[in-house]
């Protein structure tokens, strides 16, 4: 099975959102505007809550999906349509904000620490202006299996045995882009390959430690705070040092349509956004309730 070979290394950017909030971002930068079907990925984190306490007040979204995933502390959110929950530590939420959602995050500290990621997933043209739903899951809700000399938490898609006898299946579902989306912790000098499903374009971003990644055109190491972004293949290989690594490895099928990005609102053109912005001016961004699938046990 050939490894999926390196495309591109990004070193994440501070850059500065919301109320003032700092995130470090990888895909939605200059040197990587969008890895189809993914928009943007922002990995925020902080121990000093004057760096994020004023959070993400209330905001449009039209024409995609977030995936918020919280590593450490919690998010209180609520929208416009009256939706609202407080997504925990190892918990996530999938919301398709789609046709429109005005929503606010605010991040909060436990026991002095905050952090976790937001992805952002490009919506097929028939999508865009689609009802919006949610998909919100508290960790409990993740399966987590041993994977070669790592452990594996799968939030969406599917990983295979190794022996192809069973899988492991995570409760996100994203059915336009088919996404897999794996928290990876693997033990120091360990080693695991990852399956790639045909045709899905990934990622790998590390957030604790390092390790490298194996293909045919040799090592890579992968310093704290880098994404990868590969290429087509069937498997991506990851290899640890003297330390331990935690890595998040996502893929997903591309739509191969055409992006047009203003701020908070992606659609297929000019016309579309421009349509976008009168709306929420007029204020009829947001048309349906958003519907809400929830397990917070």
């Amino acid at each position: 099975m050939s490894a999926c070979p390196i495309e591109n290394i990004i070193q994440a950017q501070p850059l500065a959102e919301g109320a003032g909030v700092v995130v470090h971002r990888t895909i939605g930068t200059p040197r990587l505007r969008n890895f189809d079907p993914f928009l943007m990925l922002d990995h925020f984190g902080s121990d000093n809550p004057n760096e994020y306490i004023a959070g993400f007040p209330n905001h449009p979204h039209r024409g995609f999906i977030t995936l918020t995933y919280m590593l450490d502390g919690h998010m209180l959110h609520e929208d416009s349509m009256g939706n609202r929950g407080d997504l925990r530590a190892g918990g996530a939420q999938w919301m398709k904000a789609a046709s429109g959602v005005i929503h606010s995050e605010m991040p909060q500290q436990t026991d002095g620490l905050m952090r976790g990621f937001q992805l952002w997933i490009n919506l097929p043209a028939n999508q865009k202006m689609s009802p919006p739903a949610y998909q919100e899951f508290s960790a409990e809700a993740f399966p987590v299996a041993p994977y070669g000399d790592a452990s594996v938490k799968v939030l969406c898609g599917e990983l295979h045995a190794h022996d192809k006898s069973n899988k492991i299946v995570g409760p996100i579902t994203d059915p336009n882009t088919d996404i897999f989306y794996f928290d990876v912790a693997i033990k120091s000098s360990g080693a695991v390959d990852i399956p790639v499903p045909t045709g899905h374009r990934c990622f790998v971003y590390c957030y604790d430690g390092h390790a490298s990644l194996v293909s045919e055109e040799g090592e890579h190491v992968i310093p704290q705070h880098c994404l990868v972004a590969l290429g087509f293949g069937k498997k991506i290989c990851i290899r640890s040092s003297n330390v331990d690594a935690k890595l998040i490895v996502v893929g997903g099928q591309p739509i191969g349509e055409d992006i047009v990005q203003y701020g908070p609102f992606v659609m297929n053109s000019r016309d579309e956004i421009e349509r976008a912005i009168t709306d929420f001016q007029a204020g009829r961004l947001v048309q349906e309730k958003a519907g809400f699938t929830t397990n917070t046990t």
